[in-house]
């Protein structure tokens, strides 16, 4: 994580977003006090994919020990296509 005096963003803003885009984040301050962060922008359906894996997940956990069958998962499947 880079460190960046507000003035200094200024003047090279373009070179920070370069940074930005490479998956930097880059703290910006003002007389030693940080007042904002320039994070990468997650793209929608790649936070959508982690939210359906995570969910996913903890669906599985709270499955019996003996697991599922094809007709339950082919169910589900469909239940949430309705």
């Amino acid at each position: 994580m880079k460190t960046v005096q507000a003035t200094d963003a200024k003047a090279h803003l373009a070179q920070l977003l370069s940074d930005v885009e490479r998956g930097e984040t880059i703290i910006i301050t003002r007389h030693g006090k940080p007042i904002a962060r320039l994070v990468p922008s997650v793209d929608d359906e790649q936070e959508r994919r982690r939210t359906a894996v995570a969910a996913l997940r903890e669906w599985r956990r709270q499955l019996p020990p003996s697991g599922i069958t094809v007709e339950e998962l082919l169910s589900a499947r469909d239940e949430g296509r309705r």
